[in-house]
């Protein structure tokens, strides 16, 4: 959907843009990363990095699918998703085309929201995470766990 959204920008949007109230569409181009990060660098060496960091998270991702949760999966899909159509943007021609803007934010495109969406949901999966181990040791540490069957009331049974 970004990549159409991306072709469609670049035929379809005037010079002037288009204004819509809090977000505008205007047609700009990153040569860069993050907010243009890395803008003045080569062109390949923008596209090797984004390629290494979109394969990190593929691995990172096809890792998880075993054993993530719903919303760490859905946080990793949003995450790849949007850095394969970014990285597949910049492989044609070095930039990544922006259309998103809202004139306090640099410009950006659907791609970019989902990684954003991604990371922030991952981060509230792990947090989650780490506060429910954290529930469940001071369970386990207080006594409260439940009884094995070498500890319940009637005791271990004899097979």
């Amino acid at each position: 959907m970004d990549l159409t959204a991306k072709a469609w920008a670049e035929t379809g949007l005037s010079a002037a843009g288009v204004e819509l109230g809090p977000v505008d569409l205007r047609l700009g181009y990153n040569s860069g990363v993050a907010f243009s990060v890395g803008a003045e660098a080569p062109a390949w060496l923008v596209i090797a990095v984004t390629a290494a960091i979109t394969a990190a998270v593929a691995v990172i991702a096809w890792r998880a699918a075993r054993h993530g949760g719903r919303a760490q999966l859905a946080a990793l899909a949003l995450i790849l998703g949007g850095a394969v159509a970014n990285f597949a943007d910049r492989a044609a021609d070095g930039v990544v085309t922006d259309y998103l803007h809202t004139g306090w934010w640099p410009t950006f495109n659907l791609a970019d929201t989902a990684i954003v969406t991604g990371a922030l949901l991952f981060a509230v999966t792990a947090w989650r995470g780490d506060a429910a181990q954290k529930r469940s040791a001071r369970a386990d540490a207080a006594g409260s766990s439940p009884p094995t069957d070498a500890s319940s009331p009637s005791g271990p049974r004899d097979v």
